[in-house]
């Protein structure tokens, strides 16, 4: 009897168990093998889904970037709301989905700190990974300025503002190990309302 294998569940069991490997090995010491035993798999078997620990890691990665900006989308696509909520609720969902993904971005720490170590810039790396991010803010706040929501502000020195929020919540998530970043939120509204006219 054949045995049935649903190839994307596996696919997405393979990440969560190669983030655990991450985590606990750190990016360079983490091997192929490792990832394979702890997923209960050959390294064969693992080979049908990624080529190399390098991929499984950037598909974590893309996987986070893809679904995050599915949900940010909708949320500025939602003209129910005024424009300032809009703006609160993107930075709001990305702090909350790096919340969730809190074990991905500790790995990404040490990847980066490695990549410096080497020599090689990480802000490059990082840069092209949150373009879209900051395009959709800059989106929303000119949104906001051309249609008389928001006071006429300079909008790449308040897309840096609310980007800074972001990036001061990854820093308390994975550096001062917090669990939560909740009294973030009270700030993202105060940066908001500071624009609303």
């Amino acid at each position: 009897m054949a045995i049935f294998v649903e190839h994307e569940k596996r696919k997405y069991e393979i990440l969560d168990k190669a983030l655990d490997v991450f985590a606990d090995e750190g990016y360079e010491d983490a091997t192929y093998q490792k990832i394979a035993d702890r997923c209960g798999i050959t390294r064969t078997t693992l080979y049908n889904y990624f080529k190399n620990k390098r991929e499984i890691f950037l598909f974590s990665i893309k996987q986070l970037t893809q679904d995050l900006e599915i949900d940010l989308l909708k949320i500025i696509e939602n003209k129910k709301l005024f424009v300032a909520e809009r703006l609160n609720n993107v930075v709001t969902k990305v702090i909350d989905k790096c919340v969730e993904n809190k074990k991905l971005f500790r790995v990404l720490l040490t990847y980066l700190l490695q990549l410096q170590k080497t020599g090689k810039d990480p802000a490059v790396r990082v840069r092209r990974r949150i373009i879209r991010l900051r395009h959709i803010l800059s989106m929303v706040i000119i949104e906001g300025i051309n249609s008389g929501e928001l006071k006429s502000v300079n909008v790449k020195a308040v897309n840096e503002m609310l980007y800074s929020l972001i990036q001061s919540s990854i820093f308390r998530m994975t550096i001062l190990d917090m669990q939560n970043v909740d009294e973030l939120r009270p700030a993202i509204e105060l940066a908001i309302r500071g624009i609303v006219k």
